[in-house]
């Protein structure tokens, strides 16, 4: 046990060791930091107006608000974009596998997938979560959410956070074997958040909803987080989002893990 907690804790001195000195990096070059949190704030910007202008013009989607669809949007951008700044580096795990840079991580005594994930952040991330926790608020207090709720948002938020960062990685994981330092499956997977999970699931067909909600379970980072603050499951649906956090945490460390068995360095 003891001997457990001593690598757990080497692991996550190693993990915030690394992105301390990313961080340090983007100091050096501030103007480069404010280039990509505003570029990183644009799309949320423009999804915001969307929104606007759509429900200037209609009255609900499928039963769902303007303020209740700030809470989804903002909830899918604000875990989304946590990915960029505690997992963004799991976006090289190809060019890593490519040009054989896994060989480093291999050799040290940390977590390889840690050190793969904290291996930079994403400056965009500082724009995007930012405008994503002002759609949460502003979507919280018109549609009357309440402080009491605040835990639970807190709660599920980590929870999507979690499952967000799981997904990305195992959709990174698969250029262990593609060989190609392009991460298609991981692009695949946002263009897919962008373009369905932006709006109720409900608006879709049931097939859609099953896949989206147990087959590939992003409902459990914004829709189903949104439903359950806004009232629409009933509460014993808490459980949901944990347990899907933490099986998509483990499917995560077991595909990398296959991942790096499988990995036979650049020069083979």
């Amino acid at each position: 046990m003891a001997a457990d907690t001593a690598r757990m804790r080497h692991a996550g001195a190693v993990y915030r060791r690394s992105l301390g000195a990313y961080l340090r990096s983007m100091a050096e070059y501030p103007a480069d930091f404010w280039i990509m949190a505003i570029a990183g704030s644009l799309w949320q910007i423009l999804l915001f107006a969307f929104l606007s202008v759509l429900f200037a013009n209609v009255n609900a989607i499928d039963g769902w608000g303007y303020h209740e669809m700030l809470v989804l949007a903002g909830f899918l951008a604000t875990s989304w974009s946590s990915t960029a700044l505690f997992w963004d580096g799991i976006w090289d795990t190809g060019k890593m596998v490519v040009e054989g840079d896994m060989d480093y991580r291999l050799t040290r005594p940390a977590p390889v997938l840690l050190q793969v994930a904290s291996k930079h952040l994403g400056m965009q991330v500082f724009g995007e979560m930012t405008l994503g926790l002002a759609m949460i608020a502003i979507g919280w207090v018109g549609a009357g959410l309440g402080l009491a709720a605040v835990p639970v948002g807190i709660f599920l938020l980590a929870c999507a956070a979690v499952i967000q960062a799981s997904l990305l990685t195992i959709a990174n994981a698969a250029n262990f074997w593609m060989k190609g330092r392009t991460p298609v499956i991981a692009f695949m997977l946002t263009e897919l958040q962008n373009e369905a999970m932006r709006f109720p699931l409900t608006i879709f067909p049931i097939a859609v909803r099953l896949v989206l909600t147990f087959g590939l379970p992003l409902a459990f980072a914004s829709f189903v987080p949104a439903q359950i603050l806004t009232g629409r499951l009933d509460p014993w649906w808490l459980l949901a989002p944990p347990i899907a956090a933490a099986a998509c945490a483990a499917i995560a460390v077991w595909v990398f893990k296959a991942g790096v068995r499988a990995y036979d360095s650049a020069g083979h």
